[in-house]
């Protein structure tokens, strides 16, 4: 279905990526991932020409859409798209957004386009917002809207980039959730996403782009669990792991508990363990921050396997010295939540910093 051969692209002297040759068959659900800056989402503009590519060949259907003399309008009909941002038209219900192209592009009855529109509606679940103003509906309400109306052009592909960078993490699931019906309903998609758990689960084939290019391709199982190339291995490990850093002076726990919420929703943590890794590094920060100078240090790490369904807290302090869940000034209370959570704690020193390891259950 999409052919692309020797693709590259670049801004005046930056050059985001060159040499890209792949194909994406009809009914696949390809998903591109890699670091920020790698060209994921320039990658995914370029293949309707939102970006030009300035050589190489991207071929839809038999046609190279790249000539100049292509009908790149009568392609993108094809080929629809979701963006980060919704792009919905503020001044119009949901209803008027979703029929607009139709009727205006592909000169579809004003009747059938509304009965098709609430077709899509009732697919994404908003059918009874469709007299909503954009404003009135919440930000994944909006992303669904914007599938609803990309779907109404009836394209045979569908691009998103990134459609749950934008929203709230409370909302993510919802969008993810449409995006999963249409790719088990055969539609070819091609995501790119931050979302690893979900690019797991949905995609047939992974891009991980890197070094200008797509660094390595494979399916799921194989790049999630066992890349074979350095930097895709060094950048999925890197995402099991969650890292929070900071003086004494300057540690925002409300901050890092949203860290650790995203973190735990990523990787389909139950409340209840979420809640459980919570209370016991509460207990130990707020120890440490009662007992250490403003200008310590302190460096949290929490990892998740999801082969033993093992969970890690690594807790680097540079004061109070030693082990501090053993300290007798330690709230004993405290003391027996964080071993009732816990199947292991070590204690060592690495560098003059204490370095603290709990084993969650």
């Amino acid at each position: 279905m999409i052919q692309i051969r020797n693709l590259k692209k670049s801004y005046g002297d930056n050059l985001v990526f060159e040499n890209v040759s792949t194909e994406i068959n009809q009914g696949n659900v390809v998903v591109i991932i890699g670091p920020s800056g790698c060209g994921k989402s320039t990658f995914i503009r370029c293949l309707n020409l939102l970006e030009e590519p300035d050589s190489g060949e991207i071929i839809i259907d038999g046609v190279d859409i790249t000539k100049k003399d292509t009908d790149i309008d009568r392609i993108r009909q094809k080929m629809g798209m979701v963006y980060q941002s919704f792009n919905l038209f503020s001044h119009k219900t949901i209803l008027e957004n979703v029929i607009l192209a139709p009727v205006n592009i592909l000169k579809m009855p004003k009747k059938q386009a509304i009965a098709e529109a609430f077709t899509y509606l009732k697919m994404v679940g908003i059918a009874n917002r469709a007299d909503y103003m954009p404003a009135q509906l919440s930000g994944g309400q909006k992303q669904r809207a914007a599938i609803a109306r990309c779907l109404a052009m009836r394209p045979e592909i569908i691009l998103f980039d990134e459609p749950t960078s934008a929203l709230d993490p409370t909302m993510v699931d919802e969008v993810l959730s449409v995006i999963r019906k249409l790719a088990k309903s055969g539609l070819t998609c091609v995501i790119v996403t931050h979302e690893m758990n979900f690019a797991k689960s949905i995609a047939s084939m992974v891009f991980y782009m890197d070094e200008k290019g797509i660094y390595e391709r494979g399916a799921p199982e194989v790049i999630f669990n066992n890349p074979q190339r350095e930097k895709t291995k060094v950048f999925i490990n890197k995402l099991k792991v969650l890292e929070y850093e900071s003086q004494i002076i300057n540690i925002d726990i409300y901050e890092f508990v949203k860290l650790l919420t995203d973190y735990c929703q990523k990787y389909d943590l139950t409340k209840v363990e979420r809640n459980n890794i919570n209370l016991v590094i509460e207990e130990l920060i707020i120890y440490i921050t009662a007992n250490a100078r403003q200008t310590d240090h302190i460096a949290l790490t929490v990892r998740y396997n999801e082969n033993t369904g093992e969970k890690e807290i690594h807790l680097r302090y540079t004061a109070p010295n030693g082990n501090i869940i053993e300290n007798e000034t330690f709230d004993e209370i405290s003391r027996r939540l964080i071993i009732g959570f816990t199947n292991e704690i070590s204690y060592s020193r690495d560098d003059n910093v204490n370095v603290l390891k709990l084993v969650m259950k």
